[in-house]
């Protein structure tokens, strides 16, 4: 299997001025969607032991592919390449833990589809353990490339660290989250942002050599799936999907599993 796609597909022929063919539309409207997402972020989308992807998105995917009567085809992008790669049409729309923000609107169409919040990780044997942002003044601060945290944490040094006689907030980018972790594990970088469930994973994958020292959420956020701007007919069986599996108790079940909140119509 090649790592980098998952593809659930199918064949079909085309027979032209028979009963027992199918029209072009049709064909069109059955191909698989593809769905950009990076699988190195569980509990989002990982790859399990048996090189099968897993997790929110994943399932979320497969259930609104088969309210559209659609197979799914999920093709693994890093997460900074995701809207560069939607634009330029290589899948059909992004699901991979991506927020919904001000500039991500400016490029794409969102579809809002669950709320989740961050935390902040660190080193279990470290003398620092930052309980809300503002315990990052004068740190350097591990993020994967293509985050929502970097105006947050500058305009957190512009508001708070600087006009409190305290240091900025340094932040280091890395191109995954897994990479992030390895700069804390190797003393590169004094703290992790992440999102909550991805931090929980980390903890555990890292037998608890990081762990999350915020006791609350930290910058709450909403999780959106994302379509190219002037697909209008995706976006629109996207949201149709959408209130598909709401009624049909898909969605809230999936949410639930990965402790994820639900937005409202």
């Amino acid at each position: 299997m090649n790592k980098h796609a998952l593809v659930i597909s199918f064949s079909f022929s085309l027979f032209a001025a028979t009963g027992y063919g199918i029209s072009l539309v049709q064909a069109q409207e059955q191909s698989p969607l593809k769905i950009g997402m990076e699988i190195t972020y569980p509990p989002f989308e990982s790859y399990d032991a048996k090189n099968n992807i897993v997790g929110a998105d994943p399932e979320l995917a497969a259930a609104m592919g088969n309210a559209m009567d659609r197979k799914v085809e999920f093709i693994d992008t890093k997460f900074l390449s995701l809207i560069n790669g939607l634009n330029a049409g290589k899948y059909d729309a992004i699901i991979s833990g991506m927020y919904v923000t001000a500039e991500r609107q400016t490029q794409v169409l969102s579809i809002p589809y669950a709320t989740t919040g961050s935390a902040i990780l660190v080193v279990r044997d470290s003398e620092f353990q930052p309980q809300s942002p503002e315990d990052l003044c004068g740190k350097n601060v591990g993020l994967e490339q293509g985050n929502s945290w970097l105006p947050k944490l500058q305009k957190l040094s512009e508001t708070y660290c600087v006009p409190n006689q305290k240091t900025a907030v340094m932040v280091s980018e890395y191109p995954s989250a897994p990479e992030a972790t390895q700069a804390l594990l190797s003393g590169n970088v004094q703290a992790q942002v992440e999102i909550a469930g991805a931090a929980h994973i980390i903890s555990e994958r890292t037998r608890g050599r990081v762990v999350i020292s915020s006791k609350h959420l930290i910058y709450p956020e909403t999780l959106g799936i994302f379509v190219k701007k002037g697909n209008s007919t995706t976006h629109a069986a996207l949201m149709k999907a959408l209130s598909l599996i709401r009624a049909n108790g898909e969605y809230e079940a999936i949410l639930k599993k990965y402790s994820l909140d639900p937005i409202s119509e």
